[in-house]
């Protein structure tokens, strides 16, 4: 198949977009044209995939982004088999492009990621006025609906099909366990890995490591939102942590073996009480122990396979006390280690679901050229180990 995959919010080195998604469908042959913000990131396009560049849609800004999109869809879609949008936004772009591709004969099959709980999500954007976010709440809850009338869906949480009417497949956001055994986590080093915002505890990262003091370094991975830029640099500069910024996911794991703990500081938020947090399974995955709020989805990973300890909410001096614990107790670091990457392996490896995405996407191509009068004929792939025990 020819896939085009779009969109303008996430960085183009997004782990689910990028290194899970599109490296499982590169795996079973099929070609991929990446539509995504280079320019705006300041990243180039890998060289396995067609790159294609568009503006990037943040805050208020985000009509050029769509106004982009909108002309790549109408003129790329044609071309391909299958169209994945991985932005809400995007959606506003289709109303149009899909009547211009009836009119043409060759419509694509159409499919939306749908990440998280974008209503939800809303109530957390600080450029959103107050006043708009009932009433755009609604709109967005509309939107969903008339999506899933006109599009296939795929869901990254279980607890996302209460939104919608009928049942849709669900591609969790997993990680890939490492087949070498990571070094054992050791007693003075600590890791954040993901976006830096007030909801995700940026701020709180900085007080723990205040607390934590020079005997245990805090290493922060990751873009961050503008209302905490300033706070990370100027931590950054005074010693308090090492502030990385964003980097690929590939070259960001690298710098988890090894860590006392991994953190996952979420808020209390709508958006975040239905989700589970990837980092959290990206520490276990890699053999670091776990310290998290008590976001239900994150504790319940945590206390189940007792993989490393749960904090309340918004209280630095819980979590720099959690790390001090694991810090001084060699024996309790190693058990939630290995645990946690017991458990991933177990449960949350994604090569043994990546066969399961792609079939999904194969399987509506071809039931969509059937209808259509015509055969769709899939590349060979290689059985893997992971889709014989399936």
């Amino acid at each position: 198949m020819r896939i085009l995959v779009v969109t303008v919010v996430h960085h183009p080195e997004d782990a689910r977009i990028l290194h899970r998604e599109i490296t499982a469908l590169r795996e079973r042959g099929h070609e991929i044209v990446y539509a995504a913000p280079f320019t705006a990131r300041s990243v180039a396009p890998r060289p396995y995939v067609e790159g294609v560049d568009l503006p990037r849609a943040g805050g208020r800004s985000r009509r050029a982004a769509l106004r982009a999109a909108r002309v790549l869809l109408a003129e790329r879609g044609p071309e391909v088999d299958l169209v994945l949008l991985h932005d809400p936004e995007l959606l506003l772009a289709l109303p149009g492009t899909l009547r211009r591709w009836q009119r043409t004969g060759r419509s694509p099959v159409t499919v939306w990621d749908v990440h998280e709980d974008t209503a939800a999500a809303l109530a957390m954007k600080g450029w959103v006025p107050g006043p708009l976010r009932p009433p755009l709440r609604l709109a967005v809850r509309a939107a969903e609906r008339l999506a899933e009338r006109r599009l296939r869906l795929l869901l990254a949480e279980d607890a996302y099909q209460a939104r919608f009417r009928r049942s849709h497949p669900v591609v969790p956001n997993l990680a890939v366990v490492p087949s070498a055994v990571p070094a054992p986590p050791g007693d003075d080093r600590v890791v954040y890995l993901g976006h830096l915002s007030r909801a995700r505890g940026a701020l709180d990262l900085i007080e723990t490591a205040r607390l934590l003091g020079p005997s245990v370094r805090t290493e922060a991975i990751g873009a961050a939102d503008p209302d905490v830029r300033d706070a990370l640099a100027e931590a950054d500069r005074d010693g308090v942590l090492r502030w990385h910024g964003f980097l690929p996911n590939d070259r960001a794991l690298t710098l988890l073996s090894g860590a006392t703990a991994g953190l996952s500081l979420l808020h209390d938020q709508p958006n975040y009480r239905h989700s589970r947090p990837t980092k959290v399974v990206e520490y276990m995955a890699h053999g670091v122990p776990v310290v998290t709020t008590p976001t239900p989805l994150a504790a319940e990973l945590v206390r189940g396979h007792g993989c490393g300890l749960v904090v309340p909410y918004e209280d630095p001096a819980a979590a720099a006390a959690a790390i001090r614990r694991l810090s001084g107790d060699a024996e309790l670091r190693l058990r939630a280690a290995r645990r946690g990457r017991d458990a991933a392996l177990t449960y949350l490896n994604w090569p043994a679901r990546a066969g399961e995405f792609a079939e999904w996407l194969e399987k509506w191509v071809a039931e969509s050229a059937g209808s259509r009068g015509g055969r769709l004929t899939l590349p060979a792939v290689p059985e893997s180990p992971a889709s014989r025990t399936r």
